[in-house]
């Protein structure tokens, strides 16, 4: 574990044991007639030899000899008492036995009676033990006790003051202490504060309340991707599309976008926002370099993009891929119809007729599809055969039997049999 206390601490300590207090009036600032804010209390000889023996097994970095000579000590002054806890309590923490050094703590703070310093530091420490020990009721306690003893405006206890509510689920209590925190950090900013206000608004459904939390921290930490990423998912959930879309498109220009899920949150922005062209060439080029899974369900969104961009022959040809990957019939007749936009006939045909093998419900309107591939290649036979399967469905005979008729004609005025 960390050393809490340091050979120094202690040396202080136990120099205010061995100084007249005249002296450490001076060395404090004061005047020699001036009284001190606080009593300085010593420990009686007896107790102070000991205390002596116990620092110098510390300092030898002998923390269980340094126990056993104060865990032996039979004090009966409330100051000697006080201290002896304190020093105790100090070296448990420092073993990592936490629930011990809670426990002399505790006694060495009760009295009121150690002096300013030791007084000050032991209720942080008692606060920080019990943040680590889940007693966060007790912790935001002392935490608040040290702040009245001292006097003093701390960012980094304000922001322990706060995660203490959170983890306590008191959400509604985070924000004061949190901006607290932010105050008492002035220009040092951190991040810990504002994470624990949005936190605590998101988990409230407070997503408006959230938004502006992080519109404030991306100009304080402009570096830090993860916020740019949660401001533009942020507003996502308030429906704020356009600022989404803004906030991402710069976040990925800085190349803060990195996951999976952030990469095609943004495509679905443009896409959203009728920008399909570049909502594909996003998603082309991070499925091929990897960054994106190589699925049927986002090759499909690759697809649908170029398509809704108008570009016939790639939705053609990921629709194709899709339809390999898959055996899916759906997307060989998609395939088809595309390539016979296109005016790509012969592969539109062979993809359609996968379709039909593949037992497609829509039959008529493939085979009808076919047919007209067939017509326009001038292959007047097989498009008279393919008319005559759509003129079976319902759905397509009326349709289909015109064709025939044309079809007929056509091929008659070419010379050409059926």
């Amino acid at each position: 574990m960390k050393k809490i206390v340091t050979s120094l601490m202690l040396c202080a300590s136990l120099v205010t044991v061995q100084l007249p207090v005249s002296f450490q009036v001076e060395a404090a600032g004061l005047g020699a007639d001036e009284k001190p804010k606080r009593k300085v209390y010593l420990p009686g000889p007896t107790v102070g030899k000991k205390i002596g023996k116990a620092f110098e097994a510390y300092s030898a970095d002998d923390i269980d000899g340094a126990l056993l000579i104060l865990t032996d000590i039979e004090a009966s002054k409330d100051y000697d008492k006080a201290f002896v806890n304190f020093f105790t309590g100090q070296m448990f923490a420092m073993k990592g036995d936490s629930i011990k050094a809670i426990e002399y703590l505790k006694a060495a703070v009760a009295p009121d009676i150690l002096n300013e310093a030791d007084q000050g530091n032991s209720l942080k420490l008692l606060g920080d033990l019990q943040m680590q020990e889940k007693a966060y009721a007790d912790a935001v306690k002392n935490y608040y006790a040290w702040m009245d003893f001292t006097g003093k405006e701390d960012g980094d206890v304000w922001t322990k003051i706060a995660n203490g509510y959170y983890a306590m689920k008191a959400l509604d209590k985070v924000i004061v202490p949190a901006d607290k925190a932010i105050a008492a950090y002035g220009d040092k900013h951190s991040t810990n504060p504002y994470v624990l206000k949005i936190t605590s608004y998101y988990e409230r459904k407070m997503f408006k309340e959230a938004v502006e939390v992080l519109e404030t921290v991306v100009q304080i930490f402009p570096e830090n991707k993860a916020f740019w990423v949660q401001l533009g998912q942020f507003y996502t959930l308030v429906e704020d599309y356009p600022k989404a879309l803004q906030t991402l498109d710069l976040a990925y220009k800085q190349n803060f976008l990195k996951k999976e899920s952030e990469l095609k949150l943004l495509s679905s922005l443009y896409q959203q926002s009728d920008v399909p062209h570049t909502a594909a060439l996003l998603l082309e080029k991070h499925i091929n370099a990897g960054d994106i899974k190589r699925d049927d369900t986002n090759v499909t969104s690759l697809a649908n993009a170029w398509h809704a961009a108008q570009h016939i022959d790639k939705a053609a040809k990921y629709y194709g891929e899709l339809a390999k990957m898959t055996n899916d019939a759906k997307h060989y007749s998609k395939q088809g119809n595309l390539l016979k936009q296109d005016e790509q006939f012969k592969p539109a045909i062979v993809a359609l007729n996968k379709a039909i093998e593949l037992g497609a419900k829509d039959k008529g309107r493939i085979y009808m599809s076919i047919a007209e591939s067939h017509f326009y290649l001038q292959d007047y036979k097989q498009a008279y055969k393919a008319f005559e399967q759509a003129a079976k469905d319902p759905k397509t005979r009326k349709y289909a039997r015109v064709w025939l008729t044309h079809t007929k004609d056509t091929a008659q005025r070419k010379g050409k049999s059926i």
